[in-house]
């Protein structure tokens, strides 16, 4: 007797069949431009006598704008090595995407993301909102940072992703217990969201940073293009943005980190000088993303799920503040991201802080 496969898998599987025709050229780019720079006799760098491990902890929440909805909360907490202290089979599995060995590194980490309609005191949301869903996951890569002259510099990085989507992931339970705790409404519509679905994600990156000269004494400008690639059953998109930052940025800082579907950012920094004890800078920035698959919109891969008609096209517009001082980095962002699906209400606001610190 033959199965009856759910619409929404015959959909996902087709979108999927179709994304590597939609991003063939994007990833031969990205692939093209490490492979072209490879060297012959790579190096991992020398740490300097300041070096040290990063811890960062970054949290995006939508409380910072009186919203409860979409995109409503994600938290990652993540360490990044020392230059040079990476293990030989993470490099090995990296080096066909990273291309020239400068500087590199490897980063840890584990995180949870979280998505509710727009109303969540509906115990049947409708069915044209944003599912609810929580998504856990560890994170593995490989950061790869390498000085090309006259100022300019290049990070790429590789990140895996491994988890789970689904009431696995904890987010109803995470959710109620804040709630509880800044005394906000109770969500109600948690037996809707997506079912339980093995989580797997791949993130390429590059960025670059082209200096200026400086302005008045340490004060600079500069700006900061990158591309990026998602590719697995969470998210699949093509992504390119722009970053311009004024102030005095640490060594080895490429903007402060976010959380994904936007691409990851820089969680390392180092002090621009020994002896440096405060650093700061402000920025802004866009990023824009062709997405094919967004598993929080499109629902679940092999099951019947809650879903809606996403938008093809998806930008964040963000801008902030970054201040270092002695062995701490703090940052804040406020991101405008513009609709996801159709029917959304309106675009998704939200607030991104992070800290980290040099261990």
């Amino acid at each position: 007797m033959a199965m009856a496969i759910p619409a929404s898998a015959r959909h996902s599987a087709a979108m999927l069949q179709r994304t590597p025709t939609v991003l063939l050229p994007f990833l031969a780019l990205v692939l093209f431009g490490a492979g072209a720079c490879r060297a012959e006799e790579p190096t991992l760098g020398q740490p300097a006598e300041d070096e040290r491990p990063v811890w960062t902890l970054a949290l995006e929440n939508d409380l910072t704008n009186d919203t409860d909805r979409y995109f409503t909360n994600g938290i990652r907490l993540s360490r990044t090595s020392r230059i040079g202290d990476v293990p030989e089979a993470v490099v090995d599995a990296a080096r066909p995407l990273i291309g020239t060995l400068g500087s590199v590194r490897w980063t840890v980490g584990i995180g949870q993301n979280m998505y509710t309609p727009s109303d969540i005191r509906i115990k049947d949301p409708d069915p044209d909102d944003q599912p609810y869903a929580g998504w856990l996951y560890g994170t593995v890569g490989v950061l790869n940072d390498l000085a090309t002259g006259e100022g300019r510099r290049t990070q790429t990085s590789v990140q895996l992703s491994l988890g789970v989507v689904g009431p696995s992931a904890l987010g109803e339970q995470a959710q109620k217990f804040v709630h509880s705790i800044i005394n906000s409404p109770e969500p109600q519509g948690w037996d809707h969201q997506l079912h339980d679905e093995p989580a797997v994600l791949l993130n390429l990156e590059r960025r670059w940073v082209v200096p200026s000269e400086p302005l008045v004494g340490d004060l600079r400008v500069d700006a900061s293009p990158h591309v990026g690639l998602a590719l697995g059953n969470v998210f699949t998109h093509a992504a390119a943005g722009l970053t311009l930052r004024f102030g005095e940025p640490p060594r080895y800082d490429y903007g402060p980190p976010r959380l994904q579907p936007h691409t990851p950012g820089s969680e390392y920094f180092a002090p621009r000088e020994a002896g440096d004890e405060f650093g700061w800078y402000v920025f802004a920035g866009a990023e824009g993303r062709a997405v094919a698959r967004n598993i929080f919109l499109d629902g679940n891969t092999f099951r019947d799920s809650r879903s809606v008609d996403k938008e093809p096209l998806v930008a964040d517009l963000s801008a902030g503040v970054v201040v270092t001082f002695g062995d701490v980095r703090v940052s804040y962002v406020q991101v405008l991201r513009t609709k996801e699906f159709e029917g959304q209400e309106g675009p998704s606001l939200f607030g991104a802080f992070s800290v980290g610190y040099r261990f």
